[in-house]
């Protein structure tokens, strides 16, 4: 099964919790902290593995969780970091967001990866947090959790000529007759039922052997989704030069020609920019050889390049291979490189202090990439932990934004994954 679209879940590992211990020796009173930080959580990667060429092994297989970080501690040791997790994927596989849409990445090198998802870093021992005045901390951070999100994968692939054609019009055997792919061939439509690929070696001084797609056959109105090809229109983008492939034995050849050219342009008028080569097939038939002439003159006169073949005899397949290599760039050429899936966005994502706040039903939802971090560092169960998340709520201004929104005693407050109930003895704007 040729799989080239599929939808993951992926989340890297959460950061360890740092450790609240106590120097504990001999004749050493008082030792003070010694609560080491708390392990990085392993991040999720995304790498190109050049032996793939499908996206099946996701087809069972949708959710991928890095390992999380050690534990903090005592003697100021950290704790051991998490693992990171590669996921491979085949060149030409564009990640994007599954929410958004927004492309990630475009992965088309061997062995091109990029971080997706981070782990979280490891919380602060107490080592950290004692003071001149406060020599005996209790509080240490939790880790930071990883990142999580939805992906989608789409996979173009990455072949320098691309066939397409209406079904039925020998684009398979064609194929196979230019290399030594061996795809499933027969005698009605919709044989083809995935791309196929295959390598043609050109017989020139430069040894150039290019990566030949078959794309399943495309029919009129395949671009909005008729047919079987419409699902692979995208794996020709790449392409460097376009093999129109005819049926020559067709009843009338010429409207077969046209169907497929306002497919291609329906879809992205771009791909009729590409170099391209109409190839006129069935040339063993008669009904082919009598309908020749005609479709020869009318193709010419619209400044396209065609050549007749009978795929099955392999007639014709020499000049098919000239003409396709003056059509390819040569290989130090900038225009060989790949189709770009998109325009990737980089964007600064800051741990700023600003903070936005709505009504989520009984409850107020405060959101904020500095608070939301705070809170889920947070552990609430030691007493001068939740002093110190309170004290940054009246730091950042959300308490007094609170107070504001009319917030009661037994109101409901969520940040991030936190929940908590506001009390009567909330903190109070500089009490200490």
């Amino acid at each position: 099964m040729f799989l080239d679209r599929v939808t993951i879940w992926v989340r890297a590992g959460d950061g360890g919790d740092g450790a609240a211990t106590f120097r504990r020796e001999a004749h050493v009173p008082r030792g003070g902290p010694d609560g080491g930080d708390g392990g990085r959580g392993g991040s999720i990667l995304i790498r190109v593995d050049p032996g793939l060429t499908t996206l099946r092994d996701f087809r069972f297989t949708h959710h991928f969780r890095a390992g999380p970080g050690g534990r903090g501690l005592g003697a100021k040791r950290h704790g051991k970091s998490g693992g990171d997790l590669v996921i491979a994927v085949p060149p030409g596989t564009g990640v994007l967001d599954d929410v958004t849409g927004a492309l990630l990445a475009d992965l088309v090198a061997t062995g091109q990866e990029v971080t997706i998802a981070r782990g979280g870093r490891g919380g602060l021992g107490n080592v950290h947090f004692a003071t001149s005045t406060h020599r005996a901390p209790q509080h240490a951070q939790k880790g930071e959790p990883g990142e999580e999100r939805g992906l989608r994968l789409e996979l173009r692939l990455i072949a320098e000529v691309g066939l397409v054609g209406l079904p039925n019009a020998g684009k398979s055997t064609l194929l196979g007759a230019l290399t030594a792919a061996r795809p499933k061939i027969a005698s009605y439509p919709f044989t083809t039922l995935e791309p196929n690929l295959g390598v043609m070696d050109l017989g020139d001084a430069a040894d150039r052997r290019p990566t030949v797609a078959d794309v399943p056959g495309l029919i009129e109105g395949a671009s909005s989704g008729a047919g079987l090809g419409h699902a692979f229109l995208r794996h020709v983008e790449r392409t460097r030069v376009l093999v129109h492939v005819v049926d020559g034995a067709a009843r009338d050849p010429g409207w077969d020609h046209d169907v497929i050219r306002e497919e291609l342009r329906l879809h992205d008028p771009r791909l009729l920019e590409k170099p391209l080569v109409v190839v006129f097939n069935k040339m063993d038939l008669q009904a082919a050889r009598e309908a020749w002439p005609a479709f020869e003159v009318a193709r010419r006169g619209e400044g396209l390049n065609v050549v007749a073949v009978s795929a099955e005899s392999g007639d014709g397949l020499d000049r098919l291979r000239a003409i396709v290599g003056e059509l390819l760039p040569a290989v130090d050429d900038p225009a060989d490189l790949p189709e770009p899936f998109g325009v990737v966005v980089h964007r600064l994502d800051a741990a700023g202090d600003g903070f936005t706040m709505e009504r989520e039903g009984d409850a107020h939802r405060v959101r904020g990439k500095r608070i939301e971090r705070i809170a889920a560092q947070t552990n609430f169960d030691i007493e001068e932990s939740a002093e110190r998340f309170q004290r940054a709520l009246d730091r950042l201004g959300i308490d007094a934004a609170l107070r504001k929104a009319g917030i009661k005693p037994g109101d409901i407050v969520r940040i991030g994954a936190i929940e908590f109930e506001w009390g009567p003895d909330a903190w109070e704007p500089g009490a200490e």
